[in-house]
């Protein structure tokens, strides 16, 4: 396959799908290698990157997307009401906080670091995709292990859980 044959499919691909899709599904899709991919992704960027085009490729993880360039946003504001995210509570945020910085974490870890019940938190967050069950601790009574999703990473507008940092 040729590579601007396959930058035009990947072009669609995204379009189309609206989320985030794996480079991996992408590569197995088109039955093509993973540099390839990477490679039609980077020519798709460096076009993607002149002032003629209102769209961009933003990574999340392992996953890509089209998305429009942050600059366009008050004109597309002008036009189309943005959606209203629902807000975290502060005690979501908290909680969400505490799996992001020390995942994957148990409820009685993140009980203990924040000296309250988080139930009710882990319950939004997990209702919201922002976090996942990770599996179980080797323990007495197996807690649940919870960890950030893709969707996390979205949210906050992150390619990956390394670009939080504390300063």
């Amino acid at each position: 396959m040729e590579l601007q044959e396959a930058m035009g499919i990947i072009e669609g691909v995204l379009f189309t799908s609206g989320n985030p899709v794996s480079i991996d599904e992408i590569a197995k899709a088109l039955n093509t290698s993973r540099e390839l991919v990477l490679e039609c992704v980077k020519q798709l960027e460096i076009e993607y990157n002149k002032p003629c085009h209102g769209i961009m490729i933003s990574k999340v993880g392992n996953s890509i997307r089209l998305t429009t360039k942050p600059d366009i946003f008050p004109h597309i504001e002008k036009i189309f009401k943005p959606k209203v995210r629902s807000q975290l509570s502060k005690a979501a945020l908290e909680t969400l906080a505490i799996v992001m910085f020390k995942q994957p974490i148990t409820k009685a870890e993140i009980e203990s670091i924040r000296g309250v019940n988080c139930e009710k938190a882990l319950s939004t967050l997990l209702e919201k995709n922002l976090i996942c069950e990770k599996g179980r601790l080797s323990v007495p009574g197996r807690p649940i292990l919870y960890a950030t999703t893709d969707e996390c990473l979205d949210y906050f507008g992150l390619e990956s859980i390394d670009d939080i940092s504390i300063d």
